[in-house]
């Protein structure tokens, strides 16, 4: 089966970090590009970060530039969502998915271009 597992989120305080995964099965990164979004209650999913595993270029949000950083390790299969000095204002659930190019995540028109969506791990910020 072709799917994709995100994991590492949880509790945390505001200010702490996390490191969520995203791990690839019954396909290969290569020539996808991988994107992180986060639906927070009442909210519209957005794109936050994204990475061409064909060439390494990555896209961050606005709200999450300098705090959140993504990166891939091919060999395994796996992207990762680094977020540090986090906000209340980051709880959502987040969602990995991947999509062919030209998908990129700067903008909601990209969206229906990622064909392969993982399953949500909730991050919850709060003291």
């Amino acid at each position: 089966d072709v799917q994709l597992q995100a994991s590492g989120g949880g509790l945390v305080q505001p200010g702490g970090s996390l490191r969520l995964s995203c791990a690839a099965s019954g396909f290969t990164f290569d020539d996808y590009t991988i994107g992180w979004f986060r639906q927070a209650p009442g909210k519209e999913r957005e794109g936050i970060s994204c990475i061409s595993s064909s060439d390494g270029s990555r896209y961050y949000e606005d709200s999450v530039r300098g705090r959140f950083t993504i990166s891939s390790d091919n060999a395994k299969n796996t992207v990762y969502l680094q977020m540090n000095s986090l906000k209340p204002e980051d709880t959502a659930v987040y969602y990995c998915a991947a999509g062919p190019p030209p998908a990129w995540c700067s903008g909601s028109h990209y969206y229906p271009m990622y064909e392969i969506w993982g399953q949500g791990t909730l991050v919850t910020v709060s003291s």
